[in-house]
């Protein structure tokens, strides 16, 4: 076995040099300006700007192994099982759904537009969902592990998630019209965007991006989505455009006065692999096997994280609600927000 020509393919892979490589060798610059060139161009900045901060942090001796070590694992992990997930999803949607849309919006910038905001909308229900019902939070939550924000929870992923996003995004842009063709090219664009507003503060410090904090979702709006801090829980699900965010009210901005705090609200085991990928579906189990009634056993699977058939634990919408009340007694007055669990 050629090891070094392994390694060197790997590398390769992670850092998506071979399409940019191949564009070059054959001097057709043309090519930039169709989907597949537009994606060769913009596709390794990403895991290069990983690389910077990695070793921006060990320059400034702000490394922390727990920082890194379970999404870069975690990606390891889903390159040995998830390779081909997405191919098969969204062409499987693709054949299965398109024939119902009563129109398609091609790659015409009005078509970009329009497509865009599909995309929003199908990303904002995929996620929603995500922090809804406490199955697909099971699936979700390996995002939500890392406790620091860096380029590296971009690889921080359950390999079924990919499936269960990929089938409701592509899904409901088939009915809603996108072209495959433009389909792709917003993957593209929202994959590149989606990934960079995960920089971490030690190379982007305030990540509101000045007046464009008014207009797109930036990396300070999603570090907010990434916060465990009550006032901050289950807010700015969209990618780019925060448009669906304001329709049905998730969107927060972040304040100077709540310091973030990074990862789930239940305590996790330290550089555990098992616990970021599999911890959640373990507690699950747990509680629909406790569970009395098969009505309680389903309603675990289908209600919020945190809800109980005991009232024990709290959701994030109640914990949130108390905090409201709380936060509107008058000053010097005590308050506790207590029994979250997720």
């Amino acid at each position: 076995m050629d090891v070094i020509g392994w390694l060197y393919h790997q590398v390769l892979d992670f850092f998506s040099l071979q399409p940019l490589l191949q564009l070059i060798a054959n001097g057709d610059y043309r090519a930039l300006l169709t989907v597949d060139g537009f994606g060769a161009a913009i596709n390794p900045i990403l895991p290069l700007l990983l690389v910077f901060e990695l070793l921006r942090s060990v320059a400034a001796k702000t490394f922390k192994r727990e920082h890194y070590q379970v999404p870069l694992l975690v990606m390891v992990l889903n390159r040995f099982i998830g390779a081909f997930v997405t191919i098969a999803v969204v062409g499987m949607c693709i054949g299965l759904f398109q024939r119902f849309a009563p129109f398609q919006a091609g790659l015409t910038w009005y078509g970009v537009l329009y497509g865009y905001v599909a995309w929003e909308f199908s990303h904002f229900v995929y996620h929603f969902f995500a922090h809804k019902v406490r199955l697909l939070w099971c699936l979700h939550s390996t995002h939500h592990a890392p406790v620091a924000m860096n380029m590296s929870v971009n690889y921080s992923h359950i390999f079924l998630e990919a499936a269960y996003a990929d089938f409701v995004r592509t899904s409901i842009c088939m009915v809603l019209g996108v072209s495959p063709p433009l389909l792709v090219l917003i993957m593209i664009i929202d994959g590149f965007w989606g990934s960079f507003i995960h920089v971490g503060e030690g190379v982007l410090k305030n990540g509101r991006l000045g007046v464009m904090n008014r207009i797109i979702l930036t990396p300070s709006h999603h570090r907010v989505h990434h916060a465990r801090n009550v006032v901050y829980m289950d807010t700015n699900f969209c990618n780019l455009l925060p448009i669906w965010d304001r329709v049905f009210g998730t969107y927060i901005e972040e304040r100077d006065d709540v310091r973030i705090e990074y990862g789930i609200t239940r305590p996790m085991k330290p550089y555990s692999v098992t616990d970021a990928y599999l911890g959640e579906f373990y507690l699950l189990g747990k509680d629909v096997w406790h569970a009395p009634g098969l009505r309680n056993k389903v309603m675990y699977l289908v209600m919020p994280p945190g809800w109980s058939h005991d009232g024990n634990h709290k959701t994030a919408k109640v914990a949130k609600e108390e905090l409201a009340r709380a936060e509107r007694q008058p000053p010097g007055a005590s308050h506790t927000i207590h029994g979250y669990h997720s």
